[in-house]
């Protein structure tokens, strides 16, 4: 019996559409993706966080062997009808029992729905890659983080961040500017494992999200003009087109733990892994 994955989305339908004509996908059907990348066998549905809809019963939500929360747009330190449901929707599923992943938004939606906080950023963006992910202790023997180096570089785009974790949680790694990078949260029956970072993303895909940025990176000047923001795509396209390129990666000061798919993903392969696990058990 394959492994079942329920993957939740919490991007609107506006939102799912403008990604789908900038990317190629929206971020849940990155997800899946990725999920299928790493074990071509599993099965994976989707839903919506942010809908309205009454989130599913715990019962329902038991019949997957994992939860995946995919990245958004979303702002979970504002009072809203989607945060609000976000929130409920993982309430249900730290209910449920069921081992549930995140990345990005879904690592703010798990913290706020177990009583943490988020804010925004100050320096407003990380885009593009994070740089100098250090674990901590706990984290330097947590399964989320089997494999890593002391430190590594990952795919990064965001402007919120958690600023308080609830009870029950502890950071598996952080950097100087973003102190919460990756978490592990046990609320209720279940436990949460979550990075701010994208590990789900190509290369390809950062350099689409930072053209989507473009307003917002201009204003930060993070970039000087347009060209130096295009010139910067190009080249990490071209990376994520020829991964071996050293000139790139060196240019770009990139290793294999972003170029190569298998360790840029490494914290979802671990998931992965868990889940089968708890399967098998």
């Amino acid at each position: 019996m394959p492994l079942r994955f329920l993957i939740v989305a919490s991007e609107t339908p506006d939102q799912r559409e403008a990604r789908r004509k900038d990317v190629g996908a929206a971020s849940d059907e990155t997800y899946a993706d990725t999920l299928r990348t790493i074990e071509p066998e599993i099965v994976c549905e989707t839903v919506s966080c942010v809908d309205g809809t009454t989130p599913p019963s715990p019962e329902t939500l038991r019949a997957f062997h994992g939860i995946v929360l995919s990245g958004s747009p979303i702002q979970m330190h504002a009072d809203t009808p989607e945060t609000r449901s976000a929130a409920a929707f993982m309430t249900r599923v730290f209910e449920a029992g069921v081992p549930a992943f995140g990345s990005c938004a879904g690592l703010q939606i798990a913290s706020v729905a177990a009583g943490g906080r988020c804010q925004p950023r100050s320096p407003r963006m990380e885009a593009g890659f994070v740089r100098g992910i250090v674990a901590t202790d706990a984290g330097r023997v947590h399964p989320l983080l089997a494999g890593r180096p002391l430190t590594w570089d990952a795919p990064a785009m965001h402007s919120d961040e958690v600023s308080v974790l609830p009870d029950g949680a502890r950071i598996l790694a952080g950097t100087r500017t973003t102190p919460v990078q990756a978490v592990e949260i046990r609320h209720g029956a279940g436990t949460f494992w979550g990075v701010q970072y994208h590990p789900e993303l190509s290369l390809a895909e950062i350099a689409a999200a930072l053209r989507r940025q473009k307003e917002d990176l201009l204003e930060e000047k993070l970039v000087a003009d347009e060209a130096a923001l295009e010139a910067h795509a190009r080249r990490i396209e071209a990376l994520d087109a020829e991964p071996e390129r050293r000139d790139l990666a060196w240019q770009l000061g990139l290793d294999r733990e972003v170029t190569e798919p298998g360790r840029r993903m490494r914290e979802i392969g671990n998931f992965i892994a868990h889940a089968a696990s708890r399967k098998a058990s």
